[in-house]
């Protein structure tokens, strides 16, 4: 009777982690391999925001992370709690993406009926798909720091990418198949 929603609560209140160990090899792996990392924050209060270029996305989904997101205001906010990282910890997210020119959408909203979307400005004719950015605070501060990162869309196939992002990509559809989900197209 595992209540996984509950664990991650306690573990977020007490800005914690936990771990389901169900084989001696799992005990191993969170117990031994990654504790240094669960030991040792080197961030705290960390927090993520993607913004797409329109001239290049049309339109984009975040996979998973339901429970995590924060409303667009929250970003600057460094009364705003948000999560730890460890050391040799990484985060992994994945947006599907529909690229401009494409007549699809992910969305289901209906067109505004008062107001236009906003015009792009003058970054958006670059060749720039998007932009990271991380806020995250320093394990003994409590003003938090801003990373920008633009990101280049270089056009490689899935065959193409790093094996981590093709297991990443794997996880990601066998997850959408679990809860039938209505984004896992022909995956099977």
């Amino acid at each position: 009777n595992l209540r996984d929603s509950t664990m991650e609560k306690l573990a977020n209140k007490g800005n914690g982690n936990y771990a389901y160990i169900d084989t001696l090899e799992e005990a191993h792996k969170v117990l031994v391999d990654q504790m240094g990392g669960t030991l040792v924050t080197i961030a705290k209060d960390v927090k993520i925001q993607v913004e797409f270029n329109p001239a290049q996305a049309s339109a984009y989904r975040l996979i998973g992370y339901e429970n995590r997101l924060l409303r667009r205001e929250d970003f600057n906010d460094d009364k705003k709690d948000a999560g730890e990282i460890g050391a040799g910890h990484t985060v992994t997210a994945l947006y599907e993406i529909v690229p401009a020119g494409l007549d699809q959408s992910l969305s289901s909203v209906d067109p505004l009926k008062y107001q236009k979307g906003a015009q792009p400005s003058v970054a958006a004719e670059s060749q720039e798909l998007l932009t990271v950015k991380l806020r995250y605070k320093n394990p003994e501060e409590d003003h938090s720091k801003l990373i920008e990162i633009p990101v280049t869309d270089h056009g490689k196939k899935f065959g193409e990418a790093s094996p981590d992002f093709q297991f990443a990509a794997a996880v990601a559809a066998f997850g959408m198949l679990l809860r039938d989900s209505e984004h896992k197209g022909s995956a099977t």
